[in-house]
């Protein structure tokens, strides 16, 4: 990677703090970019700016708030200057069929994962529309296009990121804005501990892949830094998976790993 592909440009990512957010966050400040990062957990938060070194600030950030997002999005213009860059990372998970999924865990995983998305997306864009044009990649999911069965609400979110980036796409070319989309198969972060520490969870996972090896942090960041920089700035709209080719067969089979957990509904 080119130590100055992103020299002089300010970047925002949200769940920055750990996983996949923090590997974006890694390769723009590795690049040369000053980076924001937001997220929940201030004390996180602090420690991943320290780790991310000079030109880095961080902000703490609910992306199921409005105002939240907005004074986010506010404070890395006024500390860090005007904002080129974002990757909108944050995201949360959670489990249940269309029968046995409580209607307000579906409402919250939504609000997280997708409208999250959309509240971020809108804050950067009209920011970047101020400062002239800008780049931003969401974290999407091989969820967004292939069933995981009892993943309903975490499926329905992705794909809705997948198309509300395409749409985004549409809206804000001709300010000069590119939107794109990644999506990782399983990868291990402190979001899917549970998964990658299930034996179980990792074959069914694996057995689905061509090149059969979990995904790094660093693989999902590397497409992400390419998408931002300027060597993709003729792409927008795309949604590309970083899976190990996982997307070109089928998405795994968790039933007999979350019926324990949950009711089976005949």
């Amino acid at each position: 990677m080119s130590a100055g592909r992103f020299a002089g440009r300010v970047a925002f990512v949200t769940g920055g703090g750990t996983g996949i957010g923090f590997a974006c966050a890694q390769a723009l400040a590795a690049g040369g970019a000053k980076v924001m990062i937001a997220g929940r957990r201030e004390d996180v938060l602090a420690k991943a700016a320290a780790q991310l070194g000079a030109g880095t600030g961080f902000v703490r950030c609910d992306v199921t708030s409005d105002a939240d997002v907005e004074a986010a999005v506010a404070a890395c213009e006024a500390q860090l200057g005007p904002l080129a860059l974002a990757v909108n990372a944050a995201g949360t998970g959670n489990i249940g069929s269309v029968l046995n999924g409580p209607v307000p865990d579906f409402q919250a995983l939504i609000d997280t994962n997708l409208t999250g998305v959309y509240r971020s997306l809108r804050a950067e864009a009209r920011a970047m529309q101020r400062a002239g044009g800008g780049s931003i990649v969401n974290i999407s999911s091989i969820a967004g296009t292939l069933t995981h069965r009892w993943m309903s609400a975490y499926c329905a979110s992705k794909a809705g990121v997948n198309m509300l980036t395409r749409c985004a796409a549409d809206d804000l070319g001709e300010h000069g804005i590119r939107v794109n989309a990644v999506m990782p198969s399983l990868v291990p972060t402190e979001l899917t501990g549970m998964m990658v520490g299930n034996q179980a969870v990792v074959d069914e996972y694996l057995r689905r892949m061509p090149v059969a090896r979990l995904g790094t942090p660093e693989d999902v960041a590397n497409l992400t830094a390419f998408l931002l920089s300027d060597e993709a700035s003729w792409i927008t709209g795309q949604v590309i998976g970083v899976d190990g080719g996982h997307t070109i067969r089928q998405g795994p089979d968790m039933v007999p790993i979350f019926a324990p957990v949950l009711p089976v509904v005949r």
